[in-house]
């Protein structure tokens, strides 16, 4: 192999590293780990959305062969342990006291021999309830009668906060006099992340050490030890967090869960190992949630389509405890990203969270902090504006993109783009897919009485989290961190604070390091999720890896090849400064036959370093980015709709993406194709719905549907490259970009098929129900 294609590894569709375990099966996943004397735990849960808990009865429960022990809301309040903090500053109950607040709520736990055991115990312990009054819709729920559902806050109304950014009044000023004003309520319903392997942890204390070791499905292990040690009041070194193989997180796996406290608490009490895992109706009934945003969009607009203003009033709602997981500066998360990819003059957006009896949460589900909901909404509205203009909604959206000359483009709610070409992206994304050809047969078929749609979505995302001047996570800035050690025969091990759920960072990272040492990509083993071992880093969610934890990577490169040029030197008997870095080598100046590459260093590291220069090759680099990067991209859906069956047929799907660089063009493609595949979920088939009562009816996966390759559109990808002109290898991130932008586009495309009818606007899930009943409504029968 020449040095070029040693190092030449950036932008390469190299093979997943790991995947030859994972088709092998050879995947060590949470429930495949099993210790000596390990006891197991489940949990009794409410079958009530709110009622209070008169009585909690035991002893059938302990009377059953194997069960070891019942932990009860009473017995964590006496340790101190019945509330624990939410990411958002609430706390939320470890098991119930007093009373429940959503269906499923965890009342008790039970501990026994084996995982049968623990759940025949479950099924054992009687619980007394009275039910109370629900409140399940956020509207109904700050109405002056309202029951207030958290009795055990000083403020006594089911109001969480008020957060607003922006120009209220310059905003107010620019809709009055506007031409065109146009208004649209949007709602993004409630929908789960849904990984293949639910959540779950093994809690094992070691009387003999003091030590607690903790296995869980965390995609943010150091986060956990330090959460637990604040909870549990474990002194943090005393604890040991291991997230080993993870089967899909999508934001489910980042906030810590009752079960996990529970667990610990078992084992604490038992000296033993306990495993808590937990089924697929816990997973969706009582995990957190995504979405949830009952959304008011206002565009003002000159009669020529050039935008004015946009203000936006939002309802979130938050569940039975305020347990989002947003940054703490950011109580509604990045949402005011949700001037989109266009230039407003002037904007201001406000939200309201409010407490309900529904399951709590709110996580980055494939979606950097709530920008899914700011994304969808601007590109929803937008398409309203198009309407009421009489324009076509692609030049709507290219005469009011942000320039490329105007970046850094700062946003009127404040933040500072980094770089874009939003009509590049357009253009290719209307070529690919023959944007003119298409909206003439539209024409056609719309005279043959037809029904076809063409949807377009323009998003533009911000991840990265985050700068560690503005984002932390309950007081814990928001960097990420790589260490590289060098081993003698050149080979390398490095260690980051991220933790992967199979979006490929054992390939991409050991491309970047590859690419920063000059050694084959294949010599890189990359290690991540035992806080033990790996450098402090705040996990993996909200696409920030690559913009975090890849600059890290490529800094701490940087940082071992800054002493690798002293060893090089002296093997080469010259100075530092008459070293040039060539293809992955140390080469002297002027002279390309006299060089060295980093297996030699590495080798002199440990053998013969230079007088006065430390034995050893190895760095750590912790990042903290300087902003945010900005994906972006431009989607075009393409549906037919037939008129007797109403079923709406994806005809085609075209995706160009921009995440600046492009680190692994293989492993890019895989991430756009399964998020554009769950935003496919979300728009037609998604909902995590409720009954008056609080029932949940989404607790499987017959009722809460998730598309296959079968139900799946084809996609047709392609990209821009904007760098981002502050990271230090261009990289912007693209997990969940897909996510983002694609919910729209397909949402515009059956609104655009069936606007012909009058309809201005649909909400999620598009269910053939739905369309049914519009078609049935005027008059179509097929």
């Amino acid at each position: 192999m020449s040095a070029v294609e040693t190092v030449a590894v950036v932008g390469k569709p190299v093979k997943r590293k790991e995947d030859p375990r994972f088709i092998q099966g050879l995947g060590r996943y949470l429930d495949d780990i099993v210790l000596p004397r390990m006891a197991y735990l489940a949990l009794v849960r409410s079958p009530y959305a709110h009622a209070r808990v008169r009585a909690i009865r035991t002893d059938a429960a302990l009377a059953i062969p194997g069960v070891l022990a019942v932990i009860t809301g009473e017995d964590l309040e006496k340790a101190g342990l019945a509330w624990m903090p939410t990411l958002a500053g609430d706390r939320q109950m470890v098991l119930a006291t007093g009373k429940v607040l959503f269906q499923y709520q965890e009342v008790a736990a039970v501990v026994a021999e084996t995982r049968e055991a623990a759940y025949d115990g479950a099924h054992a312990v009687e619980v007394e309830y009275e039910p109370l009054p629900v409140v399940v819709d956020p509207f109904a729920a700050l109405r002056p009668d309202a029951p207030v559902l958290r009795e055990d806050r000083e403020q006594k109304t089911n109001h969480i906060w008020h957060w607003e950014v922006g120009d209220r009044e310059g905003t107010e000023a620019a809709l009055r006099s506007a031409e065109v004003v146009v208004k649209q309520d949007v709602r993004f319903q409630r929908v789960h992340p849904a990984p293949l392997e639910p959540c779950g942890c093994i809690a094992d204390y070691n009387r003999g050490t003091g030590r607690l070791t903790l296995y869980v499905t965390s995609q943010a292990p150091h986060a956990h030890r330090t959460l637990l040690s604040m909870v549990a009041g474990i002194p943090e070194h005393l604890i040991r967090v291991v997230s080993p193989d993870v089967g899909g997180g999508f934001g489910n796996k980042v906030p810590v869960y009752p079960g996990y406290v529970c667990a610990v608490v078992a084992s604490l009490k038992l000296g033993r190992p306990v495993k808590w895992v937990e089924t697929r109706t816990e997973n969706l009934t009582t995990t957190h949630f995504a979405r949830d945003y009952h959304m008011t969009a206002e565009i003002a607009a000159t009669r020529d389509g050039r935008v004015r203003a946009l203000r936006v009033k939002t309802i979130a709602d938050h569940g039975a405890f305020d347990a989002q997981a947003n940054p703490s500066r950011y109580p509604a998360g990045l949402f005011s990203i949700c001037t989109g990819s266009y230039d407003f003059p002037v904007a201001f957006a406000e939200v309201d969270a409010v407490y309900t009896n529904k399951a709590p949460g709110g996580v980055a589900y494939r979606c950097s902090f709530r920008v899914t909901e700011a994304s969808y909404l601007i590109e929803r509205t937008m398409d309203v504006l198009a309407a009421e203009l009489g324009m076509d909604p692609a030049e709507l959206r290219r005469k009011n993109f942000v320039r490329p000359e105007q970046f850094p483009y700062r946003s009127a709610l404040g933040w500072t783009y980094d770089s874009g070409n939003y009509a590049a992206a357009l253009d290719l994304a209307l070529e690919m897919i023959g944007y003119a050809d298409l909206r003439r047969e539209q024409a056609e078929k719309r005279r043959r009485g037809e029904l076809m749609g063409i949807g377009i979505s323009s998003f533009t995302e911000i991840v990265g989290a985050g700068p560690s001047h503005s984002f932390d996570i309950a007081g814990i800035k928001m960097f990420d961190s790589c260490e590289i050690r060098v081993h003698p025969t050149g080979k390398v091990l490095a260690r980051l604070g991220t933790r992967h759920q199979g979006q490929g960072h054992e390939t991409t990272f050991a491309q970047v390091i590859a690419h920063e040492l000059g050694v084959p990509v294949e010599d890189v083993i990359v290690e991540e999720g035992d806080t033990d071992t790996a450098p402090y880093g705040l996990g993996t969610y909200a696409s920030r890896s690559t913009p975090t934890a890849g600059g890290a990577a490529a800094l701490a490169g940087r940082r071992v090849r800054e002493k690798a040029r002293k060893i090089a030197a002296h093997l080469l008997e010259c100075g530092e400064d008459d070293l040039e870095w060539v293809d992955g080598r140390f080469q002297v100046r002027g002279a390309p036959g006299r060089s060295v590459g980093m297996k030699e260093v590495a080798f002199a590291a440990y053998t013969n370093p230079p007088p006065g220069v430390e034995p050893g090759l190895e760095a750590v680099f912790y990042y903290d980015p300087p902003n945010l990067t900005f994906p972006f991209g431009t989607y075009v859906c393409v549906v037919d709709i037939d008129k007797g069956t109403s079923e709406v047929k994806v005809r085609r799907f075209v995706a160009v993406d921009d995440c600046g660089t492009v680190i692994n063009p293989m492993i890019v493609e895989g991430q756009i194709h399964g998020g554009l595949t769950e935003g496919y979920g979300i728009a037609f088939m998604q909902e995590i719905a409720y009954d008056e009562n609080g029932n949940c009816l989404s607790g499987n996966f017959t009722e809460y549907l998730v598309p296959t390759a079968v139900e799946a559109p084809r996609w047709e990808t392609a990209r821009t490259v904007t760098p981002s002109p502050h990271h230090p290898i261009g990289a912007k991130g693209v997990g969940e970009s897909p996510n983002v932008g694609s919910p729209a586009a397909f949402v515009n495309a059956v609104v655009d098929a069936l606007s012909p009818l009058g309809v201005r606007h649909i909400d999620m899930p598009i269910t053939r129900e739905k369309v049914w009943r519009i078609l049935r409504a005027h008059g179509i029968t097929g």
